[in-house]
């Protein structure tokens, strides 16, 4: 059984950056497809990044561009998401989630693995 670990997240100022790291267990899985997740208490877990091993596909939610950068390192089967310009409104518990088949994106349904989640909190 693969296992995302995920690392980064704390508490950070407005304006200011955080960088979250998740790493399969497994360097030998096929994944094809990783991705970054958010959910604030009381609402929906939201799509906020994802991209393909391949590097040659890279999505964003309208509310991560310009602001996240997603990168990805297919040797070593992990996926970064550097946050800069935090607002309050990033803060939530975040998720990295991978798969192994060439799905759509940004659903939550189409990951078959997730990390264990990492809470971010945006506050002065």
């Amino acid at each position: 059984q693969v296992q995302l670990i995920q690392s980064g997240g704390g508490l950070v100022q407005p304006g200011g950056s955080l960088r979250l790291a998740c790493v399969a267990s497994d360097r030998t899985w096929p994944i094809n497809l990783m991705a970054w997740f958010r959910q604030a208490p009381g609402k929906e877990r939201e799509f906020v990044s994802a991209i393909r091993v391949s590097g040659t596909q890279i999505y964003y939610a309208d509310s991560a561009k310009g602001r996240f950068t997603i990168t990805g390192d297919n040797a070593n089967k992990a996926v970064y998401l550097q946050m800069n310009s935090l607002k309050p409104e990033d803060t939530a518990v975040y998720f990295c989630a991978a798969d192994a088949l060439d799905l759509e994106a940004e659903m939550p349904s189409n990951y078959d693995y997730w990390g264990q989640g990492t809470q971010v909190t945006v506050s002065s």
